[in-house]
């Protein structure tokens, strides 16, 4: 009689792939987000790629980089355009910007804070409602949460929150990166930010 392997044996166990747009304005804390989802993913075992940080990365200009995560080597730090999973953007007319790379099934999370930096900056409702043309979206009040929270600083925490469910990296692995990343600023910073991200992970609804 012929043999079969078991179920779990013959099934090919599935890519885990994550390619990421991070995008906001200069200040909005973009790379306390690269870092953390970075730190997360090494203590994983994963592989990671993120690009240059791309425009006026002082305070008050856009940013925007790409981070891809892999369980398989990762070959450029560009993701192509209509491939992103997701875009995780602090601030709602960057989150537009990006549209573009993001994929069909993609998600667009964005916080709906403006940072009117310039003088012809668009309405936010008219933002809001462009936001939400796309199918796939959280919009937050990262600002208010974050407050709640502790600091409104924290704002980059509330968004990663509710990033968190679509990253395929366990919830605690990334509270622990974040106290990694913030504890040498002390153990109230870390435990601000620490509720920061614990409720845009209950505002994401997953």
């Amino acid at each position: 009689m012929l043999k079969t392997k078991p179920e779990n044996e013959t099934k090919i166990r599935r890519l885990m792939k994550k390619d990421i747009i991070l995008s906001g304005v200069g200040g909005q804390g973009i790379l306390s987000i690269a870092a953390v989802i970075g730190l997360s993913a090494v203590t994983r075992g994963l592989f990671l790629k993120q690009s240059e940080v791309h425009g006026m990365s002082q305070r008050g200009g856009d940013v925007q980089s790409h981070l891809r995560l892999s369980d398989k080597p990762v070959l450029s730090d560009l993701i192509p355009l209509g491939k992103a999973d997701l875009i995780i953007s602090v601030e709602p007319m960057e989150s537009l910007r990006y549209l573009p790379w993001l994929s069909a099934s993609g998600w667009l999370i964005t916080s709906s804070n403006p940072y009117i930096n310039i003088p012809d900056y668009p309405p936010v409702d008219e933002l809001i409602a462009e936001i939400r043309k796309f199918k796939n979206h959280i919009i937050i009040d990262a600002d208010s949460v974050a407050k709640e929270s502790g600091s409104v600083r924290a704002g980059n925490m509330v968004m990663l929150g509710a990033a968190s469910p679509f990253l395929e990296i366990p919830f605690e692995s990334i509270k622990d990166s974040v106290r990694t990343f913030f504890g040498r600023k002390g153990e109230e910073i870390v435990r601000v930010n620490l509720m920061a991200l614990v409720a845009g992970r209950k505002l994401s609804g997953r």
